[in-house]
């Protein structure tokens, strides 16, 4: 992170708890008058490891408040660990999810689509378009931005002109249209968060994963470049998004049988409808078993071979 970076940081009073791709980022702001506030709080695997950054981000502060940009389970799946570890937290998510976490509903939160795990939280407030949310000492607008996510918000402060940007925009990459997997429209939604995010002339973004960044511009052409060979080539995000749900998958448990693995796959429904294969068993334990090995031939994922007597694929050591 350059000194630039580090010196907007503390002038905004946050800290950015760079975690991986299995947790979102949390981006942590320790005084103001609501209380220390949390964005995102990484997955449910993570919890114990969550709680101990934001004990050493905090130094002996309670953790007063949450804010969440969707509930994608990366982004939430610590709310309901902190709120064991801190009584009387208060919970805010965005307002487009309200009837799907009151009561809560795995199925129309896409849990139980993707077989992830997320515990039920409780929340206690709710915010959308056009609203403020407190972090620190600064008023932070929401700004919706479906595509990835239908419920998703963007934070931005106007005055340093910050982006918190869940994962409306990354510095290297496009984040799934979740949408399009189920056979709805989100290419176009996509689009308009993009025309949104460069309408607010961010400077600085803080992304839900990866580092935080300057050249805002770049990035934006980058999404806007991937996103035209998604709409020319659906097909060919619906097998990027395969993919990078396996490597998900995997990130979690670390290693699984190969036969597992692709019986997973062809047998949970995100995969299901993303492969276009609900109806055909056969099709889709060949999609899964395609899937898995070009993880294996582009040395994402190692794999035993086929010989092997009790065959294991895991990740690929980093680097």
């Amino acid at each position: 992170m350059t000194e630039s970076i580090t010196l907007r940081l503390q002038r905004l009073g946050a800290q950015v708890l760079e975690r991986g791709w299995l947790s979102a980022n949390n981006i942590v702001f320790v005084d103001g008058e609501l209380g220390a506030t949390v964005v995102d709080t990484g997955f449910c695997t993570h919890a114990d490891q969550t709680l101990a950054l934001l004990d050493t981000a905090l130094a002996g502060r309670p953790l007063a408040r949450v804010v969440n940009t969707h509930l994608h389970s990366d982004h939430c799946g610590g709310n309901a660990a902190l709120a064991a570890h801190w009584p009387g937290l208060h919970i805010e998510v965005p307002a487009a999810s309200r009837d799907k976490v009151q009561p809560w509903d795995e199925s129309r939160l896409t849990y139980r689509q993707m077989d992830q795990h997320c515990d039920p939280f409780p929340v206690h407030g709710f915010f959308g378009h056009g609203d403020t949310v407190r972090l620190g000492a600064l008023d932070w607008q929401v700004h919706a931005t479906a595509g990835h996510d239908p419920d998703a918000v963007v934070l931005f402060e106007p005055d340093s002109r910050t982006l918190i940007s869940g994962d409306a925009l990354w510095q290297d990459r496009l984040a799934i249209v979740f949408p399009e997997l189920e056979g709805e429209p989100g290419f176009a939604d996509v689009g308009r968060t993009l025309d949104l995010i460069e309408s607010l002339r961010p400077t600085l973004v803080l992304p839900g994963h990866g580092r935080p960044f300057t050249d805002v511009d770049a990035a934006l052409q980058a999404s806007r470049q991937r996103l035209a060979g998604f709409v020319a080539a659906p097909m060919r995000h619906r097998l990027h998004a395969a993919r990078a749900l396996v490597v998900y998958h995997l990130l979690s448990y670390r290693q699984l049988p190969y036969a597992d693995l692709v019986q997973w796959i062809a047998t949970t429904p995100i995969f299901q409808s993303a492969l276009q294969c609900a109806d055909d068993p056969e099709r889709a334990q060949a999609m899964a078993r395609e899937t898995v090995e070009r993880l294996v031939a582009d040395g994402v994922v190692l794999d035993d071979g086929p010989q092997a007597r009790d065959r294991q694929v895991r990740m690929a050591a980093p680097g």
